[in-house]
């Protein structure tokens, strides 16, 4: 039977394996993306799409089309995401194993130094997405405010404007009966 240690050895160097193809695959992407941008561009004097065709062609544009991916992104879903999801299963497995196999309990010291290792970065990770989404949440929040008081002011003022309608037309109703 093949010891635990030696399969979290081995696991641990393919991981390892996977994050620097993966590192370099993020790169060569970066790096292709910066080489298009420093192209020279082409200055054309007459615009070969009409204008209207090109509103259109901009209106069916995705919102992620138009933002792109950025080197960000590429990393949160090819190396963050892993690592924690990596970190939370070997701690599951461990408590786990531990509650059933003696022999885990017998090198315990070896897999929560292990859990510790992965629980290091993968708790920066989470802590700066949790700090994201909590800006998130707040500009959602002052966005709804701001919305909401927006449309309190245009209540009041189609209302005032409705009065004042309402006031020049009396108006200009007494206006005609008094000249009768």
């Amino acid at each position: 039977m093949i010891e635990w240690i030696t399969i979290l050895e081995v696991l641990a160097v393919a991981m390892a394996a996977l994050g620097c193809v993966i590192a370099l695959g993020v790169l060569v992407v970066f790096a292709r993306q910066q080489i298009r941008s420093m192209r020279p561009k082409k200055v054309m004097l007459v615009p070969t799409v009409p204008k209207k065709q090109e509103k259109e062609k901009s209106k069916t544009m995705s919102k992620e089309a138009k933002e792109g991916v950025t080197f960000n992104d590429i990393f949160m879903f090819m190396i963050a995401v892993p690592l924690v999801l990596l970190w939370v299963g070997f701690a599951g497995f461990v408590i786990h194993s531990g509650l059933g196999k003696p022999e885990v309990l017998e090198n315990i010291e070896a897999y929560t130094t292990l859990i510790a290792i992965l629980g290091g970065p993968a708790l920066l990770i989470i802590k700066d997405a949790l700090d994201v989404w909590k800006q998130e949440q707040a500009e959602k929040t002052a966005f709804y405010k701001v919305k909401a008081q927006s449309v309190i002011d245009f209540n009041e003022q189609t209302q005032k404007q409705q009065q004042m309608i309402e006031a020049k037309a009396q108006e200009q109703e007494h206006k005609m009966e008094s000249k009768k």
